[in-house]
């Protein structure tokens, strides 16, 4: 059977746009290009929804985090949905306050943003965890727990409160395949509850 047409225009563009924001940039402790986790998260989101706004906005979702990318350069280019949905899976960082002394505080922020935001915005943000937990989950059954090395907060108490929490946020999406890998994953890195 022969592909058939989708305009994937609106798409296209995101994946451009995070390839030159993120452009030279590792995916922490894993040696391949960030990239590789927007595509993982684009991927997830669309066993979710074909709709294409979301998957763009699975594309940019760390471009303001992680690169000089502000949401005012995302509405801009791609509109205010897509900013909206970008903004909802953006955490803030205060100033002159180190990653690790803001880190439970930034999670708790984005865990009460995610309990807040519509169904759209915890698809977005199913796509960014799941690849996230897919990634503890492989390097944890390599290395067991000296992976949390890799991180600013290496605490596995800390990340299991923060992925079981999630995991709660995000239950709108129960019934998803997507959903159900993430808690499994969780499960399975941090044991069943």
């Amino acid at each position: 059977m022969a592909n058939v047409f989708l305009d994937t225009g609106l798409l296209d563009k995101a994946i451009v746009f995070a390839v030159k924001a993120h452009r030279n940039t590792e995916r922490r402790g894993k040696g391949f290009p960030y990239v590789v986790h927007l595509m993982e998260a684009v991927e997830i989101v669309a066993t979710m929804t074909s709709d294409q706004e979301l998957l763009a906005a699975a594309m940019l979702h760390d471009t303001v985090e992680d690169t000089d990318v502000t949401i005012e350069d995302i509405r801009h280019e791609f509109g205010e949905r897509i900013a909206a949905l970008v903004n909802a899976e953006t955490d803030s960082y205060p100033e002159g306050v180190s990653e690790e002394a803001s880190w439970k505080g930034r999670k708790e922020a984005a865990i009460h943003r995610l309990r807040n935001v519509s169904k759209e915005g915890k698809i977005v943000a199913l796509g960014d965890k799941l690849s996230n937990m897919r990634a503890i989950a492989r390097d944890f059954a390599r290395q067991g727990d000296g992976l949390w090395n890799i991180f600013h907060v290496k605490d596995k108490a800390l990340h299991e409160w923060h992925y079981r929490a999630l995991a709660e946020a995000l239950s709108d999406l129960q019934g998803t395949e997507a959903y159900s890998e993430f808690v499994a994953l969780i499960n399975r890195v941090f044991g069943e509850k």
